[in-house]
């Protein structure tokens, strides 16, 4: 980290600038005043009611966070309603005219960094599930899913997608088993790259999580078999053809349990809640709140973690 950047990182714990309504002013703050002469005088940046920072808005901070590769909308209001966003002006006006008191501030650098914090509270914000009764229970989940897809192709190298597969079934099979009948690792330790059969084991079943069934799966599936287990494979809906016709290609077809995620979880929910509209929502909730313990419990990455909408 340079020492610009440690300059800023000081000012944004001293003065908690982690959510959007900060986060918003500090952005457009930083591009109004990069060509300006110093020192700056706050007295310029406020509204002729006094009540709010001049300049702010959705549409100009959609505009700078673009030029910044963000497309995520961070405030519709761009901080213009936050509270505190006053007193926040006046400190970063006194901040800045401290730093040019020294060197010249590299306005570069300044954007770079607030553009830096604006991606990493996009990533730490949790997943919505929503209970939405338009839809199904399916529907739903695969809402969820998307949302995982999306944050996955804006943070490349981090499986959010099939995290949240894996921990969801975790939570599932801790709902309706006995205490401690399965161990539940962290999404990392991946079954293909340990000794381990498989994701989870129950009695003489053997349950793989996958977003992208393939053929070392397979071929671990018929290891399964020989060995005396039963298989399951559980992946999102429009892979469940693809694990089929691998199965049948390798001579297993019939042999290999496939099911999608959505089905696995719903036909549980409904089960629990015993067909009974009104307890749907609860049914939901016992699952979540299982999968965030899970996520609590064996993750670093508290953005994995779920809210449930009701």
């Amino acid at each position: 980290m340079s020492e610009a950047e440690k300059r800023l990182k000081t000012f944004q714990i001293e003065n908690n600038i982690v959510t959007k309504g900060p986060l918003s002013l500090v952005v457009q703050f930083t591009r109004m005043v990069r060509d300006k002469v110093f020192p700056l005088n706050s007295d310029d940046y406020r509204t002729g009611s006094q009540g709010q920072v001049a300049g702010l808005g959705g549409s100009n901070l959609k505009k700078i966070l673009k030029e910044q590769g963000i497309s995520q909308m961070l405030a519709s209001e761009g901080g213009r309603t936050s509270r505190g966003s006053m007193g926040l002006m006046i400190k970063y006006v006194e901040f800045l005219n401290a730093w040019d008191s020294e060197e010249p501030v590299n306005f570069t650098v300044v954007e770079k960094f607030w553009a830096d914090q604006v991606l990493e509270y996009f990533r730490n914000q949790p997943f919505i599930l929503t209970a939405d009764a338009s839809k199904t229970i399916g529907a739903n989940f695969d809402d969820l899913f998307g949302q995982a897809r999306k944050r996955q192709s804006q943070n490349p190298g981090t499986q959010y997608l099939g995290i949240i597969l894996q921990h969801l079934v975790a939570a599932k099979l801790s709902l309706i088993l006995p205490e401690s009948s399965i161990k539940v690792h962290g999404a990392s330790v991946a079954d293909s790259s340990t000794e381990r059969n498989g994701d989870f084991t129950v009695k003489n079943t053997i349950i793989h999580c996958t977003t992208a069934p393939g053929a070392p799966l397979i071929e671990k599936c018929g290891n399964n078999i020989r060995s005396g287990f039963h298989p399951v494979i559980v992946t999102i809906f429009d892979r469940v053809r693809t694990a089929l016709d691998l199965a049948s290609d390798a001579g297993l077809g019939g042999r290999i349990e496939v099911w999608d995620v959505q089905q696995f979880l719903s036909t549980n929910i409904y089960e629990h809640s015993f067909f009974d509209e009104t307890n749907l929502n609860e049914a939901i909730s016992k699952i979540v709140a299982k999968y965030n313990y899970i996520v609590s419990s064996t993750e670093t990455d508290p953005s994995l973690r779920i809210d449930f909408e009701r």
